[in-house]
């Protein structure tokens, strides 16, 4: 290797330092003070002078871009530069500029080589598609999406004129639309880049290729992959390109339902590119900078500060620096919760030990595990090597055998406060002292799950949420007595686990399940008044969740509903009470889709079909409905959760509204467009959502009763969130 390489050629500012090997440079972008490398107008600034520096030394012939940050690539724009945005104006100009700027980049006289390891998102990732060859590292942490989407914009800087001549159009609105991330492998497959190496040799053989680039030895810009017979029809004519722009179009509404403008304006901006290049990054642009000023896009944007801000503080006494190192767990339960947070502890790098009764049970819960893994690896998240290992950190067992050595017992038994107080003196006789006692429960008190404890500081809640593996919402839930360092470290291992985590102060029902249970018991009390299963459901659809209400009673499962029911009713009251008509579905033995009988249809594979019209007849109807409008099952539903939500927080369960926001929107799918309740609250007004609760209150006394905290708001004419500026 040439000597020359740590020599300087010049200083590119702080952010973008600028040294060679022999003719070839190398862009090394390293924001100094930053865990990851973004664009800001600053190193945008820097990165111009630096394609300037390389234009001017006819000395070099090639150069090659790198991250000096150690898992980080280029993560992207800087979010924050967005809310000083004033409007339409300074968004299309800031879009035009990055156009601009990888314009240049890609017509740059010296071929640049993109090394890439770690993340690359973003406009980081449309840096790459402007470079003239890409090469990316096997390690997993090496990542690329186009994520703009999940903040209700489009990539602004290229990036749906790029991708799709790139990678085919199929692939390309996959990312695009989606916003997920690639793996390097999966990107090697598709032709987002050209090659994979090991992490060591990565700078090495990004040199290579720049010299090779610059001899003529190899092509710029070569394609990545040869296009399939399948790529050629579709993408070269545009009957083909009408028919996966149809289809996406389609498979998009039927997902978002219409409520996310930033996927139908990508479909369209990308189609327009075909038609004419020049005109698709115009209208680029324009659209990037129509979708800045949307509500949507200011309610996600929301999300990424609270999420982040969660991240960095978790509202805990004591900071997850201080948390102890968790290297192994145990897992009681080898059931559906048990299983899937066995699978994602192991996926994450920890040793498991699950326990159950008996051997059979344990049998059940590793085929769940494999299940899960194997997901993965079909899906090349993972190698088949990667699989095998996750695999060979869970061990089964049906005693408290290799339990001695465990930082933390999560129990997830059945939800019985005896079954559970036995179960954790028999946890605490087989494990160490210092080791940290949780329980999955999702309703009872964890204080009350303590009493059966001899070691009451060194037990906690963690909630997770079913299916564990793809509901990102932990709960950490503390009681007066549990120690600091013991929500520290749990906390830390919530985040490693991959979990946005909120930490939530003991009570029935903790944060989401207490909010949550007015809003089932409201769809029912509508079953009772003479709405339709299917009319409850497509109105709160319609408003924004995944699922209705009635078909979410139908997943969790009536029994479960039932019990979570019944601790709530008993500990809030006649607020709290349970609708009749679910009551007397469950008395039925009607319990859900896993016995296939429910509130709706299932086949034999579990499959939901339409709404099971006698069940009418279990709560006294004879199957006569009576008609309701979409804004009564929205209102009666919504204001019923709101009012929890702000009784939560002036009880202080949670700390504060972003905690509170963040739960409901990734605990239960709270429309992430709205922002969540608090949010919510702010949007539509405090004074009209008290006085719509007041109104609903006098047709149905007490179940509407505003909270004190709302009516302070609303008569102070106050708001959760600042106004402008920073949400969080």
């Amino acid at each position: 290797m040439n000597d020359e390489r740590a020599a300087p050629v010049s200083s590119g500012g702080h952010a973008i330092q600028l040294s060679r090997d022999g003719a070839v440079a190398i862009l090394t972008f390293d924001v100094p003070g930053h865990a990851v490398n973004t664009f800001t107008e600053a190193t945008k600034k820097e990165f111009a002078e630096v394609l300037s520096a390389l234009e001017r030394d006819t000395t070099i012939e090639g150069a090659v871009l790198v991250s000096g940050k150690k898992d980080s690539f280029i993560a992207g724009a800087d979010i924050e530069e967005i809310l000083e945005w004033t409007g339409f104006g300074d968004a299309e100009t800031a879009a035009r500029e990055g156009q601009a700027m990888l314009d240049r980049l890609e017509q740059l006289r010296v071929p640049i080589v993109a090394a890439i390891h770690g993340v690359c998102l973003g406009g980081g990732l449309e840096a790459v598609l402007a470079c003239a060859h890409r090469i990316a590292t096997d390690h997993p942490k090496t990542q690329l999406a186009l994520p703009e989407v999940q903040l209700g914009l489009i990539p602004g800087a290229g990036g749906t004129q790029r991708l799709p001549r790139l990678v085919g159009l199929r692939a390309a609105l996959d990312m695009i639309l989606t916003g997920r991330k690639v793996r390097s492998r999966k990107a090697l497959k598709m032709g987002l880049v050209h090659e994979l190496v090991h992490p060591a040799i990565l700078l090495d053989v990004a040199i290579q290729r720049a010299r090779e680039i610059a001899a003529g030895k190899r092509r710029r810009n070569a394609p990545a992959r040869k296009k399939g017979l399948v790529d050629l029809a579709l993408d070269g004519n545009p009957l083909g390109r009408a028919l996966v722009f149809n289809k996406a179009r389609t498979a998009t509404l039927a997902k978002s339902r219409g409520h996310y403008p930033a996927p139908l304006a990508a479909l369209e901006v990308v189609a327009e590119g075909y038609r004419n290049r020049e005109r698709g990054f115009v209208e680029e642009a324009r659209r990037f900078a129509q979708l800045s000023t949307t509500p949507e896009c200011r309610e996600l944007i929301f999300l990424f500060f609270a999420t982040t801000a969660l991240k960095k503080d978790p509202g805990i006494e004591q900071s997850v620096q201080t948390a102890a190192r968790v290297g192994k767990i145990g897992v009681l339960g080898a059931g559906f919760m048990g299983a899937g947070i066995a699978a994602v502890a192991a996926q994450r790098g920890f040793i498991v030990r699950l326990k159950d009764a008996s051997l059979e049970r344990v049998g059940k819960g590793m085929a769940a595990i494999h299940g899960v893994l194997r997901e993965r690896f079909v899906k090349l998240q993972i190698t088949r090597q990667e699989f095998t290992d996750q695999m060979l950190r869970v061990g089964g067992t049906d005693s408290y055998t290799g339990f001695g050595n465990a930082d933390l017992i999560i129990e997830a038994v059945f939800e019985d406060l005896a079954v559970k107080h036995d179960v954790v003196r028999q946890i605490e006789r087989a494990v160490p002292a210092t080791a940290i006692v949780a329980s999955n429960t999702s309703t009872i008190p964890i204080a009350r799950i303590a009493e059966g404890s001899g070691r009451p500081e060194r037990v906690v809640g963690m909630h997770f949420f079913s299916p564990v593996h793809k509901m990102p919402l932990l709960e950490v839930i503390v009681t007066p007595s549990t120690l600091p360092d013991v929500v520290a470290t749990v906390v830390a291992f919530g985040q490693q686990l991959g979990k946005t985590v909120v930490v939530v102060q003991d009570a029935p029902g903790f944060f989401v399940n207490r909010i949550l249970a007015p809003y089932l018991n409201e769809a029912g009390r509508l079953l009772e008044g003479g709405a339709g299963i299917a009319e409850v459901d497509d109105a709160m659809v319609r408003f924004g969740f995944p699922v209705g209400p009635i078909t979410l009673l139908d997943e969790v499962g009536l029994d479960i509903a039932g019990k979570s029911g019944k601790i709530l009713h008993e500990a809030f009251g006649a607020r709290f009470a349970p609708s009749a008509a679910v009551a007397a579905v469950i008395l039925a033995g009607r319990l859900g889709r896993k016995e296939r009988r429910g509130f709706y249809l299932y086949d034999q594979a579990g499959k939901k079909g339409g709404a099971d019209e006698s069940v009418y007849a279990e709560f006294g109807h004879n199957g006569a409905r009576r008609p309701v409008s979409g804004d009564e099952v929205q209102r009666r539903c919504i204001l019923s959760m709101i009012n929890e939500a702000a009784r939560c927080l002036e009880e202080g369960i949670i700390s504060s509204p972003r905690d509170g926001d963040v739960a409901a929107v990734f605990g239960f799918g709270f429309p992430p467009f709205r922002g969540g309740p608090f949010r919510y609250v702010d949007a539509v007004g405090a004074v009209r959502l008290v006085a719509e609760l007041e109104e609903l209150n006098a047709r149905f006394p007490g179940r509407f009763d505003p909270a004190p905290l709302l009516l302070d708001i609303a008569a102070r004419h106050a708001r959760f969130y600042p106004a402008k500026g920073r949400p969080v």
